[in-house]
């Protein structure tokens, strides 16, 4: 059994200083008042669906918010902010590439109307190449994200946008050497398209890399794409450190 001082050095809770950044109520309260009354989209694949309810549409339902990082996110902000008005969807879908995020883009994001719309997408846009179901490239990935999100600033001209960084997880049981080094292609796109779309990057790679110093991969990614409940908390204060600066 895990004595004591060591669960509190995993968690980050020993007399040393914490691995990243923690939030405190007078902080949120301090860094969200710019983003009071505002609706945010949660936009990806699995990682973000996270076992959702998809018939589920209503803002702010747990049931409909997934498993995942984005219910970490939601709970921290409503919890800080009880006299804002937040309505946040997830509208992840396992499975899900740029191009089928673009077949569902009316229903799935302009008709919501979001203030805020964050998109953390790229991981099938290789993996399903490496198992041979899909032929796309960089050029595809680069491509249909800069399109949709061209034509989504078309039609919601005052959202303000988040990129989330497609990320690995080293030693995970779905990583191997195929993913090295093409894969860091797909992380600098969407950094790149991030900056050339003024948008919030979240750079989750770096979070992850960074926690392996405390907790091995089966602690925070087993297969190093899915995250585990730790794994989506770490996402969430990334996105959260993100969303402070906007």
């Amino acid at each position: 059994m895990m004595d004591r001082r060591k669960w509190l050095q995993l968690a980050g809770l020993g007399t040393g200083v914490s691995m990243l950044p923690s939030f405190g109520m007078a902080e949120q309260k301090q860094y969200y008042a710019l983003a009071a009354g505002k609706t945010i989209l949660f936009q990806g694949d699995s990682i973000t669906d996270a076992g959702r309810n998809r018939e589920t549409e209503g803002p702010n339902i747990p049931r409909g918010l997934g498993g995942g990082y984005v219910y970490q996110i939601v709970s921290s902000l409503l919890k800080a902010n009880p006299d804002m008005d937040f309505q946040c969807y997830n509208r992840g879908i396992s499975g899900n590439k740029v191009f089928q995020l673009a077949d569902r883009w009316q229903a799935d994001c302009i008709d919501i109307k979001p203030d805020v719309l964050s998109i953390l997408i790229g991981v099938n846009d290789y993996w399903h190449v490496l198992g041979g179901n899909y032929d796309g490239t960089l050029e595809i990935y680069t491509n249909d994200l800069k399109k949709l999100l061209s034509e989504t600033l078309e039609k919601l001209q005052k959202v303000k946008l988040i990129i989330g960084e497609p990320f690995i997880v080293k030693g995970g049981k779905a990583i191997d050497e195929r993913w090295y080094p093409d894969f860091a292609g797909y992380q600098k796109a969407a950094k790149d398209i991030a900056k050339e779309f003024n948008a919030g990057f979240v750079p989750y790679q770096a979070y992850f890399d960074k926690a392996l110093e405390k907790a091995p991969v089966s602690y925070w990614c087993p297969d190093g794409v899915h995250p585990s409940i730790a794994g989506g908390a770490l996402m969430a204060e990334a996105w959260l450190n993100t969303f402070k600066k906007m």
